[in-house]
């Protein structure tokens, strides 16, 4: 076969692989990934950080069932969401373009917690807002804020990776991390711990998540840090985590979101965090970054499957029982189903030994941290998968080497 046959040979096989792979992949992925039971939920609240982008288009939207209640959109990014007493719901925030910047350049981008009214005549709107100048708008953002029963509200800050508590518009307690951790010069110019979530579990006490660390710390005001989960740094047991929930005393659900799963770690006898449940696909698919986890009342556990840009709801076995499915560019964050929302104890799972859920994909060597890593540089399709994937790769290749053997003939 003469040279210029050859290589038209080789493109138009390429071609039909990629076309192949856009054609048949939407088909034969819709028929797996269908809606479950609608009447599941109730309604969902859901932080969305971006469309598209990790600093554009952030929304706080309600779910009622599988359908939008509504949405409000005013801010690049929004994190934890949280409905308050009396309907409004309370959310982190990180928005740029401010004047008012402290010791930074204007216009600067500012953090802190934003109060939603959803029944405001006018649709939602915001009705109050605590914020604070950052020198930058990556990984200096509050993830998360949680109103407390004397009307304050507790917060964490990554900028200056305390915690803190605001009463009133002013600050009337902080714990730094520095107090624990070693800290660098300026813990405001690198990401040093990212500490992204913090929960009331009791009087004065907080569970905290250390990100950077892969721990998550119990803090008791006037005493400092009581308890470490994971106190080695684990990564096969915590890697980059985001929002624990506290079970009870001795067990902890948490969006073990670097390994890519689900997980319910319970207090051994001897001191260590073991994981006696875990998730790590649902309905064929594997989790891809999963945020947020939170077990509920009825037992199930809603998941907020991140670059997914999928709820979920699944029963202890691993089977959906709902679904809402958001346009693929969305980074949805953290959701809570109220009016409840995520609450401090719940349901517990497994026993003393290891109870995987059912319907665990198997990972494919190579193939699935290749399609994480592009994930998480692109937005990709919802239907593309690792055999996508491969099958794009093989297609691409044979167009270029196509177009070798040409150019070599030449």
């Amino acid at each position: 076969m003469d040279t210029p046959r050859r290589s038209t040979l080789l493109a138009g096989v390429g071609v039909a692989v990629l076309v192949l792979t856009a054609v048949l992949g939407p088909v034969l992925a819709a028929s797996g990934d269908a809606a479950t039971d609608g009447d599941a939920a109730e309604r969902t609240l859901v932080g969305v950080q971006g469309v598209g982008s990790y600093h554009s288009g952030g929304r706080v939207l309600a779910l009622a069932n599988d359908s939008l209640a509504w949405s409000e959109n005013s801010s690049e990014t929004y994190f934890d969401v949280t409905r308050l007493e009396n309907g409004s719901v309370v959310v982190g925030f990180m928005q740029g373009g401010y004047a008012q910047c402290g010791p930074y350049e204007s216009p600067c981008a500012r953090t802190g917690f934003r109060i939603v009214d959803p029944d405001a005549d006018a649709g939602p709107e915001i009705v109050h807002e605590w914020s604070f100048p950052v020198r930058s708008r990556a990984n200096s953002e509050v993830h998360d804020v949680e109103p407390l029963p004397d009307g304050g509200f507790v917060l964490t800050d990554m900028d200056a990776e305390r915690v803190l508590i605001v009463r009133g518009g002013e600050v009337v307690w902080e714990w730094r991390a520095e107090s624990r951790y070693p800290p660098p010069a300026d813990p405001t110019t690198v990401d040093w711990l990212h500490i992204n979530d913090v929960d009331r579990i009791g009087d004065g006490r907080f569970l905290v998540s250390v990100r950077n660390a892969n721990q998550l710390v119990v803090l008791q005001r006037g005493e400092g840090v009581v308890e470490v989960i994971n106190e080695d740094g684990d990564e096969a047991t915590l890697n980059h985590q985001h929002n624990p929930q506290w079970l009870g005393d001795g067990a902890v659900l948490v969006a073990d979101s670097e390994n890519h799963r689900i997980v319910e770690l319970h207090r051994a006898d001897n001191g260590t965090w073991v994981p006696v449940w875990t998730l790590e696909s649902a309905q064929g698919k594997r989790l891809n970054w999963p945020r947020d986890a939170d077990r509920l009342p009825n037992g199930n556990t809603l998941v907020t499957d991140t670059r997914n840009a999928r709820l979920l709801e699944v029963n202890e076995s691993g089977t959906v029982v709902w679904r809402h499915q958001f346009p693929y560019l969305y980074l949805p964050y953290e959701a809570d189903r109220v009016p409840g929302n995520e609450r401090v104890g719940g349901p517990v799972y497994g026993d003393d030994a290891v109870a995987q859920a059912a319907n665990q994909a198997d990972a494919v060597p190579v193939l699935t941290p290749a399609f994480r890593l592009v994930s998480a540089a692109a937005p990709l399709p919802l239907w593309f998968g690792e055999w996508h994937l491969l099958s794009a790769v093989v297609g691409v290749g044979l167009l270029a080497v196509g177009a070798v053997v040409r150019r070599r003939g030449g």
